[in-house]
């Protein structure tokens, strides 16, 4: 019986054996498995972050060259604004002239008028046929003149 004994001791330490590299090679299994998931999810975040950060930095691109663009843009206003009121100064002006030339024109006829009326006023009074009546024109600035 002490050779079955041994034989049982032997089979029990031979199962404890086994079942100790068994438990071995499991053990560096779920080290090698929890290593891979550990790089595997770190692989993940850094893709997830590379993702995010390219995504964040072309929005920053962006947002640089927009607001490059807008202050190019308020520059250009600007520079639009000042010829649009040098134009508009220079049309006032223009119009101012005109206005000017226009009074002038009128003066003008009125004094060409005045002119002819007093020459043939003058006329008439040497060869003494004008009429003793007077004559009011009223013209169409407004201002009385008198006719002998």
């Amino acid at each position: 019986m002490e050779a079955a004994g041994g034989q049982l001791e032997a089979a029990l330490l031979h199962i404890m054996q086994r079942h100790h590299h068994q438990s071995l090679h499991q053990r560096n299994k779920t080290e090698r498995a929890k290593v891979d998931a550990v790089k595997s999810a770190a692989r993940v975040a850094d893709l997830l972050v590379a993702t995010v950060d390219g995504g964040v930095q072309e929005l920053y691109i962006n947002e640089r060259r927009i607001e490059f663009e807008a202050r190019a843009l308020l520059a250009t206003i600007a520079r639009y604004k000042k010829q649009t009121d040098q134009w508009l100064a220079a049309t006032n002006a223009i119009n101012s002239v005109l206005k000017e030339i226009g009074d002038f024109e009128n003066w003008m006829k009125i004094m060409d008028f005045d002119c002819k009326n007093t020459f043939q006023d003058d006329y008439s009074i040497r060869k003494g046929t004008l009429l003793p009546s007077l004559k009011i024109i009223l013209f169409h600035t407004g201002t009385h003149r008198l006719r002998l």
